[in-house]
């Protein structure tokens, strides 16, 4: 074994591309780390940036998106935007469904309710030449190797760059708030003045936060030279951070054994809710949120290093997260790695289509959604809303209208009519109302949710078996799909009474509240958790024994072992937020202007080798390091790598002339 000082002296940087190698390297130059990697807290690097007048959070859904604002001269005023024009019975108009449209040639037109009415009231000749999109952020979730150049399917089955589709509805977001603060103060006001903040679901991997930030670049929400500008917010980070300001009369106990509210614990499941909506509904004409300065009663019984859960249930996905109180601050810490998965309320939409399909035929709906775009949206607009009547203790059965064109189309098509598709079908629980519905008996519609709930519940209770993950003291279900009364019941079931599980009045708005919360205070997270583990290939020197034999690179009578992985962090470790990774690096050539390192992450712990199963590269680092020209015989340039915020950032300085090099991590080329 050599000695630190020799290790240190010994690593250099050599230049494969200059002598091809003759073991099975990945291709990498092949670099060694000059100095030992350690981590350091430079809590006080961490730069705090400018001052900003307001903060804006934009809770950019799956399904349905707004924003919030708060002025950081009255950072207890929460806004929540102005009502959208539209809306659908039944559904609070708190926010506007994440739908788009395009002009036939590709120019925005729309967001939200707009687009959608817009859409709908287009003659099917005409609309089927416009571009017409809705749920597409999972697109973000599902793709694997997700680039700039991803492509979306609008309606019509065109595609788009999503790029430009995200891009267009930021832009949309950054008018509608810009307009209404200028109405607010009198005067136009400055995107300057603004700290943008963005919601994104924790369980995101790195390419997908990027791909956000580049919309942001691409939409004028904030420029490229001032990334500082724009904050990603992790959902559940943001839910965790306004329920601590929760009062009692603000939320719904389902387990509590006292009356709350007028409600007795035995009156069934999701009554409370429906007295909560009621309660938010009387105090929306506001809009404005008060957050007391203080902590609130349920928090205020959590003591240091008490343990709850955060489950947030969307359209898309659902996040889980677990949080440590550390006291005096009342800081969080996260515990366990967020977890999570694609198990949102629109698994529901899914589960309804594949029912109409086993009714009418996958060839029928597959042609239907293309040649009859807007009555498909209307009759997913129709699913909807009865959807959310779906209950555990309903008897009577729910009807949904199939539009018009459906029936009528169905007839051409197939040649008999729906109802005769019915009743030949061996579907039963579904039958055919003489008023041209569907009528879904309760069980029917319960066994759409089934799949999607079990997934939760599989999820939560796996998390539960974690050594981390004992002694919770609440369970916050938090998101849209947490008003369904169904997946209460169903969490309630699978808790037995171990934690109490607490759910918020305006469930849909509380990760925008908490977003603008942490805009205020990004700092307010203290310890996360790394949900992978992130290194480098590097060289180091070949010891008999220890490394296998095809992995031996011998180099100028050196012998070397390739593809080592050099790990900057590992999975579940701990970070504190500005602690940062050192490392050193030097250019093969003293000419060369861009050093770039290829980033690999893996699932598991502990590493080995680059070429590994479990590792794939999932970035790059480029070090900028032209125009730093220095004369000493070998150049060191230092990296600092941030792991501990939201988003991973890289810092570079050039040691011997102490001058900074442009440094970044580019997650999405391939």
């Amino acid at each position: 074994m050599m000695t630190e000082k020799e290790t240190a002296t010994e690593k250099i940087i050599s230049d494969a591309m200059a002598n091809p190698s003759p073991a099975k390297s990945m291709g990498d130059p092949g670099i060694t780390p000059l100095s030992p990697s350690h981590i350091q807290n430079d809590t006080d690097q961490v730069p705090s940036g400018p001052s900003f007048v307001v903060v804006v959070a934009i809770d950019f859904g799956t399904t349905s998106s707004g924003y919030a604002y708060a002025f950081t001269k009255e950072p207890e005023c929460i806004h929540t935007m102005r009502r959208w024009e539209g809306g659908d019975p039944g559904v609070s108009n708190q926010k506007t469904p994440t739908t788009i449209l395009l002009t036939p040639d590709r120019k925005f037109h729309s967001f939200g309710y707009a687009a959608r009415d817009f859409y709908h009231d287009l003659d099917p000749s005409d609309s089927k030449h416009w571009l017409y999109l809705e749920k597409f952020k999972m697109k973000l979730h599902t793709t694997a190797n997700l680039s700039i150049d991803t492509d979306l399917h609008a309606a019509n089955g065109k595609r788009v760059k999503a790029l430009d589709i995200f891009a267009y509805a930021l832009a949309f977001f950054k008018e509608q708030a810009l307009k209404e603060l200028s109405d607010q103060t009198g005067g136009d006001f400055d995107n300057n003045d603004v700290r943008w903040v963005i919601t994104v679901p924790a369980i995101w991997k790195m390419p997908a936060k990027q791909f956000m930030r580049e919309a942001a670049y691409k939409s004028g929400l904030v420029p490229r030279e001032n990334p500082e500008q724009l904050i990603i917010a992790l959902e559940p980070e943001a839910a965790s951070i306004y329920c601590r300001k929760l009062r009692l009369h603000q939320m719904v106990d389902l387990d509590s054994k006292t009356t709350q509210n007028g409600i007795s614990p035995t009156d069934n499941v999701g009554s409370g809710m429906t007295q909560a909506k009621e309660h938010v509904r009387r105090n929306r004409q506001s809009r404005t949120f008060l957050v007391e300065n203080v902590i609130g009663e349920l928090w205020s019984e959590l003591e240091e290093g008490d343990r709850y859960v955060v489950v947030d249930c969307g359209g898309g996905t659902v996040d889980l997260t677990v949080h440590q109180i550390r006291l005096p601050e009342g800081h969080l810490k996260e515990l366990y790695k967020a977890s999570g998965g694609p198990y949102g309320s629109i698994g529901i939409d899914y589960e309804f289509e594949k029912l109409l399909c086993k009714i009418f035929g996958q060839d029928f709906i597959d042609q239907f959604k293309i040649k009859r775009p807007a009555a498909w949206v209307d009759l997913m607009i129709a699913f909807e809303s009865r959807k959310r009547a779906a209950a555990p203790d309903r008897t009577n059965p729910l009807n949904i209208n199939l539009p018009f064109s459906f029936i009528d189309y169905y007839k051409k098509f197939r040649g008999h009519s729906v109802e005769h598709a019915l009743r030949k079908s061996n579907v039963d629980f579904v039958k055919w109302s003489s008023q041209g519905m569907l009528r879904m008996n309760p069980d029917a519609m319960n066994s759409l949710f089934k799949p999607t709930i079990d997934h939760i519940i599989q999820h939560l209770t796996d998390l539960f078996d974690k050594p981390e993950v004992s002694d919770i003291k609440f369970l916050f279900l938090v998101g849209g799909f947490a008003e369904s009364p169904l997946l209460q019941q169903a969490v309630q079931n699978m808790l037995q009474g171990r934690s109490r599980i607490i759910i918020p009045h305006d469930v849909g708005l509380t990760i925008l509240k908490g977003a603008v919360l942490f805009g205020l205070d990004p700092s307010i997270i203290k310890v996360r958790r790394s949900p992978l583990t992130y290194g480098v290939g590097v060289l180091n020197r070949f010891v008999e024994g220890k490394h296998p034999p095809d992995k031996l690179l011998v180099k100028d009578g050196t012998r070397w072992c390739t593809d080592v992985f050099d790990t900057f962090i590992a999975a579940d470790q701990s970070v504190a937020l500005g602690e940062s990774v050192k490392r050193s690096y030097t250019p093969a050539k003293p000419s060369q202007q861009v050093i770039v390192i290829h980033v690999y992450c893996s699932e598991r712990e502990k590493v080995g080798f680059i070429s590994e199963s479990s590792v794939k590269k999932c970035g790059t680092l480029r070090l900028d390091v032209s125009g730093t020209e220095s004369t000493a015989p070998r150049r060191e340039i230092q990296t600092l790598m941030q792991f501990g915020d939201t988003e991973i950032r890289a810092m570079a300085v050039d040691v011997s002339t102490g001058r900074t090099v442009k440094a970044s991590i580019d997650f999405l080329s391939h």
